[in-house]
């Protein structure tokens, strides 16, 4: 009941803040001629600043992603490297219809010596009768499997750790497929003794409906480019669950993964973070994850990530306020925060505002311009970035409905997030169905 009574005043708050805005501008309407038309340069102000913002977060982005790839594209060859040996962490939850593909995908990496290990979270399903069904050797890889009671990812994860028998871990999703790659690009990093954590780089493989396809250039375009712009300054913010590599060494000394959030991967890189190790993007290490193909499903999956990365946060709100002496901890403190609460909220008012004033002070005109602008802004945006991965080049027209329909979408499903995290309302960690890979024709992939 009381959770009840939560969700319906976030709820309330919400739309009073959106109906707020609405009776503000029909009060302005009616306002003497001078009230008008200084409101009108307000908007116009305004709409000029949020702008700005929008051209200084992409170029930015941009421009760091660029210095990353350069930089990477200037290194010498690598001469012959040290490859250590890796447990793979595969922690599952009813996922018996794709764990037999995740591990078959994992056997076929190209590496002198790892192990995959299997951590079976209580499932109700068949998951630990197909983990049993791989224990053994397998060309020189063994796959061993175990279970535990039922106690969410983290603690599986932790599970796993403690079983591996190598002092570096790839931890991924039981639904993901790791490229042939991954390790023979990701392990290298690791020669620097200061590096903690290598992020992968996560791939969408069921492009079977506009929804699906949406999110693989959101994935491109709204995650790794910002992964790889912050590993120019080796200070990723978020290791992504689907593939991140860790130093053995640097997740003993955090702790290892915290089950008080609904988003692990952040809270653990900022623990990383925090202690002084750095963590550095890798494009090639890839994994093919499958992105939720019902907008139900989508908005539960941002739902949590939008309250775990603000319950990151929260655990260590005072770097948000102290810039000195680590400034890499304070500017990735600052990316989470800005990306995962401000810019959705100035994104959803800004649309609203500046629309509904545009239409009612006849200014439709600069609307159109705006919208144009914008959709040039994220065309441009989406084929620096499809190039730059390599993709598909069809993924860049649908730039044009990806700001103004979709991150829309998605900004006022953060926005609401927000608010119910403001008032720590419960919330499931929910599950979505799964479809095995051969059920999925004429998609991209592994």
């Amino acid at each position: 009941m009381a959770s009840r009574r939560r969700t319906f005043i976030s709820l309330l708050l919400t739309v009073g803040v959106v109906g707020g805005s609405v009776w503000l501008t029909l009060w302005a309407l009616q306002s003497p001629l001078a009230v008008q038309r200084f409101l009108v340069r307000l908007v116009v102000i305004s709409l000029i600043i949020f702008l700005a913002i929008l051209f200084v977060r992409y170029f930015s982005l941009l421009w760091f992603a660029f210095l990353q790839l350069l930089e990477k594209t200037m290194q010498p060859q690598r001469k012959e490297v040290s490859l250590p040996p890796v447990s793979v962490i595969v922690p599952a939850y009813n996922e018996g219809a794709v764990l037999e593909s995740a591990i078959d995908a994992l056997l076929r990496i190209d590496y002198p010596t790892f192990e995959i290990i299997v951590v079976d979270d209580g499932s109700s399903d068949d998951t630990l009768a197909v983990a049993q069904r791989w224990e053994g050797q397998h060309g020189g890889v063994e796959v061993r499997a175990f279970t535990k009671a039922n106690g969410g990812k983290a603690t599986a994860l932790n599970t796993g750790i403690a079983q591996a028998r190598y002092a570096f871990v790839l931890c991924m999703d039981a639904d993901s497929a790791i490229a042939p790659d991954t390790l023979r690009e990701a392990m290298p990093h690791f020669g620097d003794p200061s590096v903690g954590a290598v992020a992968g780089n996560v791939k969408v493989v069921n492009r079977v409906n506009l929804l699906t396809r949406l999110q693989a250039l959101e994935y491109i375009e709204g995650l790794n480019m910002p992964r790889r712009a912050q590993g120019f300054i080796a200070a990723v913010n978020i290791v992504p669950g689907p593939v991140g590599l860790f130093r053995i060494e640097a997740l003993q000394e955090v702790g290892g993964y915290d089950n008080d959030t609904f988003a692990e991967d952040a809270d653990l890189t900022l623990k990383l973070i925090t202690a002084g190790w750095k963590i550095v993007y890798e494009e090639n290490a890839i994994a093919w994850t499958q992105a939720p193909t019902r907008v139900l499903d989508l908005v539960q999956q941002r739902y949590r990530w939008t309250r775990g990365i603000l319950q990151a946060i929260r655990k260590r709100k005072r770097i948000l306020v102290q810039p000195f002496p680590d400034f890499p901890l304070w500017m990735s403190g600052m990316e989470m925060a800005f990306e995962g609460v401000l810019w959705p909220v100035l994104n959803v008012y800004g649309h609203l505002f500046f629309a509904l004033v545009a239409l009612l002070y006849g200014m439709g005109e600069l609307l159109l311009y705006w919208w144009i602008l914008l959709t040039l802004l994220d065309l441009v945006a989406a084929l620096i970035t499809v190039a730059m991965e390599e993709e598909s080049l069809s993924l860049v027209p649908l730039a044009v409905i990806y700001r103004f329909f979709f991150i829309l979408f998605l900004d006022v499903t953060k926005t609401f997030a927000a608010v119910e995290e403001a008032f720590r309302l419960g919330m499931e960690w929910g599950k979505l169905r799964r479809i095995t890979y051969r059920e999925q024709a004429g998609i991209g992939g592994p």
